[in-house]
């Protein structure tokens, strides 16, 4: 359709789809086509703009990208000021707000409008004629700093108002902050980068806003929500009388709303949303620090009218601390169930976010270093909702001789296996997985698991019941159970005793490659076990296999690599091994295959999306069987692209690359073939 339009024509059209799926996307939170297809869009209208760079305006959607950098932000005067708010730490206090406007505005009922406060920054836009035409921070309420450069950059904020019933002047005001999602990520590659990451959400998005150049604040993926409007100015519309219906009529006109927010009549409810947002917080996408509450009606706020900094008729009710000051007394180190080593500090006692807290987490050896804690410093802890506490900051002022070092065990502080830290990874874990008793119960789910060796009856609760009763401490005591012992535990009749010893016998046949997989070695699938059994073909050539030999078979990096070599280095997993084999678990000796056995030899295959019939490490599995490397990313040298369900920007690489692509049907069909 586009190749029979005129550019002029098209560009038109393209800026009114994108502006209307940007509306769907951040107003309504409700997409209407994946981001592949807004992607694609967006090149074509940059394509057409660079072919007639006479038809770019300064609303076009491909404008948030950025431009020159600045030397300095220009300072600006707000045409009304921007006021801050009172705060409210309990109920008395409101109910003393809810009095001070029940004696001034005189109504039977009295409405209220309740809004979670954004823990962003406060900004200022400005639309003249339906444009945004400036953008400025607070500042001192009076004078902020001109940011509309990169205001433009953030996809939430549109560039042009929706409809045509808008004023002719209207300053809009909000909050942009940065969504969890995209703070973590941000955070994520500072630390890929070596680079000081934010302390949080609010630092994130103060610190984008305020950049001189402007394609740094379009990476960092900020967001904005209005809450009330300054000047109005022009006839075109008559604003709505209430509060609430303001921010429904900006939501009309394309400007994002927090969907939180509600219209309540009376104290008692003003308290009930405050208690439940409080309880929702940690489930919230954005950091909040409490509840805004303003008198709806807008002629009530002129007639309550301001003290020297805030008004009358709003006061924000703030949640309790989540930061508080204590001391670092000790540090213990925790085993997780995957065998993750986790340091733990131990508080003096303080109460923050409403609970009183001791423990706190330190995360890894890492998060040690970049923050440089050692025992005996005060330090700022932060809880936020159900989120476990953690140490944000050292208070180094308060740092003096008698605080010492802290040492990362070299051994597991459970079993006395070897702690294992692969280059590249942050989490430091113990080797011993098949030994460990902080990592029993989920060695041995996992070996018994289906694509294991498939014990059928050994499911999870039973897998709990037996390490409980201590009936079993290692997979190979599995082998060991009798009917007397099974029938002490609860719900355990005799039809089920027998019938999960007969499975017991049963999983004693499997195959190498099976049995590579159930002993449960970081980073082995199922197709890595497969071509580890097909390389090596005896169990003694894999546990004796060096680093360099081992990446040397497909599939095996050298990450995974390290952690086939220090799974058998530990003596204590090789314990269980041989006790495993001495309990008869055995398979076929493996042949080497031959050339019509391995139809995809050379060939290199890579899956993407949902798979339905069966699961990806199986399809893994399958296509190395047949000879096949199985690849995590499509290259030039790919040659089969399996393309499941919800396929992403890896498909639209193998397309642009011209690499055969199968669906799944397709896939299976292949597989049938040489079955």
């Amino acid at each position: 359709m586009s190749q029979t339009l005129s550019p002029n024509v098209r560009v038109t059209q393209l800026t009114e789809q994108l502006n209307e799926y940007n509306y769907q996307y951040y107003v309504l939170d409700n997409p209407t086509v994946p981001d592949a297809e807004y992607d694609r869009l967006i090149r074509e209208l940059q394509q057409l703009e660079s072919e007639h760079p006479e038809l770019t305006s300064p609303q076009s959607p491909t404008q948030r990208v950025g431009g020159e950098a600045l030397t300095a932000f220009s300072q600006i005067t707000h045409l009304k000021p921007m006021l801050s708010l009172d705060n409210a730490f309990d109920d008395d206090e409101m109910q003393d707000f809810v009095r001070k406007i029940s004696e001034k505005v005189v109504s039977k009922t009295q409405a209220y409008c309740c809004e979670p406060k954004l823990d962003g920054l406060a900004v200022s836009l400005l639309y003249e004629q339906g444009q945004l035409v400036r953008a400025a921070t607070r500042g001192d309420g009076l004078v902020g700093e001109d940011i509309t450069v990169n205001v433009k950059t953030i996809a939430a904020i549109p560039l042009t108002l929706r409809g045509n019933d808008f004023p002719d002047q209207i300053e809009i005001r909000g909050e942009v902050f940065m969504p969890f999602a995209n703070f973590d990520k941000l955070n994520q590659r500072a630390l890929e980068n070596n680079e000081k990451p934010f302390a949080n959400p609010r630092n994130a998005a103060a610190g984008s806003l305020r950049q001189l150049d402007s394609k740094i604040t379009a990476q960092r993926g900020l967001s904005f929500y209005a809450y009330s409007t300054g000047v109005v100015n022009g006839e075109r519309a008559a604003m709505a009388n209430s509060h609430f219906e303001q921010l429904q009529q900006l939501k009309m006109w394309g400007v994002p709303v927090c969907p939180e927010i509600q219209q309540v009549d009376s104290l008692e409810k003003m308290i009930a949303y405050y208690q439940d947002i409080l309880t929702r917080r940690a489930s919230l996408p954005y950091e909040i620090d409490g509840v805004v509450n303003k008198l709806d009606s807008i002629e009530g706020q002129q007639t309550m009218g301001f003290v020297a900094k805030a008004p009358r008729w709003a006061i924000a009710y703030k949640f309790p601390a989540q930061e508080e000051l204590t001391q670092l007394l000790d540090v213990e180190f925790q085993v997780g169930r995957t065998g993750a080593i986790t340091p733990v500090a131990r508080l003096a006692p303080v109460f923050v976010g409403g609970v009183t807290v001791s423990n706190a987490t330190l995360h890894n050896r890492d998060e040690i270093e970049r923050l440089g804690v050692k025992i005996g410093d005060h330090v700022v802890i932060r809880r936020a909702g159900d989120v476990i506490p953690q140490i944000v900051s050292v208070v180094m002022a308060k740092r003096d001789e008698s605080v010492t070092n802290i040492e990362f065990p070299e051994r597991c502080p459970v079993c006395d296996s070897e702690v294992e830290r692969i280059e590249g990874e942050a989490v430091a874990r113990c080797s011993g997985g098949l030994f460990c008793a902080a990592q029993r119960k989920e060695a041995i789910k996992h070996f018994s698991s289906r694509k294991a060796l498939d014990i059928d009856g050994l499911g999870d609760k039973l897998v709990d019941q037996l390490v409980d009763a201590e009936l079993i401490q290692t997979p190979a005591d599995i082998f060991s159970l009798d009917k007397e012992r099974l029938l002490t535990l609860e719900r355990m009749g005799e039809k089920k005793a027998d019938k999960l010893l007969n499975a017991v016998e049963q999983a004693k046949h499997t195959t190498f490659a099976k049995f590579l997989y159930c002993l449960g070695i970081r980073e082995v699938g199922e197709a890595t076990a497969a071509n580890l059994s097909q390389h090596y073909q005896t169990l003694d050539k894999v546990a004796t296999a060096s680093t360099e030999s081992l990446q040397r078979v497909d599939d095996v990096g050298e990450i995974v690599a390290k952690h086939i070599f220090y799974f058998f280095k530990q003596s204590h997993n090789q314990e269980v091994v041989d006790a495993l084999l001495g309990a008869g678990v055995n398979w076929a000796e493996v042949h080497q295959r031959s050339e019509d056995e391995l139809p995809l030899k050379g060939q290199t295959w890579v899956i993407t999306g949902t798979l339905n019939q069966m699961k990806r490490d199986e399809a893994k599995a399958k296509i190395a069987q047949l000879g096949a490397k199985v690849a995590g990313s499509v290259s030039k040298n790919t040659t089969t692209l399996v393309a499941g369900e919800k396929a992403g920007s890896k498909l639209t690489k193998a397309q642009d690359l011209g690499v055969n692509v199968l669906d799944e049907t397709g896939l299976i069909e292949l597989l049938t073939q040489y079955e």
